[in-house]
């Protein structure tokens, strides 16, 4: 059955303090969307790392999604340089990627029971790959035992993803979020070589998650 998208948005936030530092893009999926999708992400630096707040339209793994849970891929270019890192063709907007973080939902069959848990992997595209897969696997992430740097709340995933694992680094960040059947979304925020990472004015995890998700891990000990 062909599907009719919905039309997208990307909006920066370019007449706020925090704009230079951050950036949000924001999806409409199609109705018929069967996966869970990335609505409303935010990315920035943070430290000497990448912070990212995902918002899904529903639950990215659980028994509600059953075998079609999230696969979402964010793209990083460190650098901003377009001609190094991963190489899909001649104009596609994800030329240049430095960085793939792959969210999914999925399920640990090795017990007694199935364990639904989100899963994210992390991926180092060296000059001339051509996929996301010939990337270097630098991390696996699991929210049940990775708590300082996954939190879930509801629908919405918080990340910390480390970047000091000898990427390209540049005043600027290049952001490719590419939705299931629609064009690729891009934004612009500050590199790890800018400044803005150590100034302390992007705190995505200042308030509210990142403190709970530690609470959670203590009292769960």
């Amino acid at each position: 059955m062909k599907r009719h998208l919905l039309p997208l948005a990307l909006t920066l936030l370019a007449t706020s303090a925090m704009a230079k530092d951050r950036a949000t893009f924001r999806h409409t999926p199609s109705q018929d969307e069967e996966r869970p999708v990335v609505v409303d992400a935010t990315v920035g630096p943070q430290g000497s790392d990448f912070a990212l707040r995902l918002r899904f339209q529903k639950p990215p793994f659980g028994q509600e999604c059953g075998t079609r849970c999230a696969n979402a891929t964010l793209l990083l270019d460190t650098d901003a340089n377009p001609r190094s890192g991963l190489k899909i063709s001649d104009k596609a907007p994800e030329n240049g990627a430095d960085l793939a973080i792959i969210i999914q939902g999925t399920r640990d069959m090795s017990g007694a029971s199935s364990d639904n848990y989100l899963r994210v992997k992390v991926r180092r595209l060296p000059d001339g790959v051509r996929t996301v897969d010939e990337g270097e696997l630098i991390a696996e992430l699991d929210h049940r035992r990775d708590p300082e740097r996954i939190h879930i709340d509801d629908n919405t995933v918080f990340l910390l993803i480390d970047a000091s694992d000898n990427l390209p680094s540049g005043r600027k960040v290049r952001v490719v979020y590419h939705p299931p059947g629609a064009k690729a979304l891009q934004a612009t925020i500050p590199g790890m070589l800018s400044g803005s990472a150590n100034r302390g004015k992007v705190m995505i995890f200042r308030r509210g998650g990142w403190g709970k998700a530690r609470q959670v891990q203590t009292e769960g000990k």
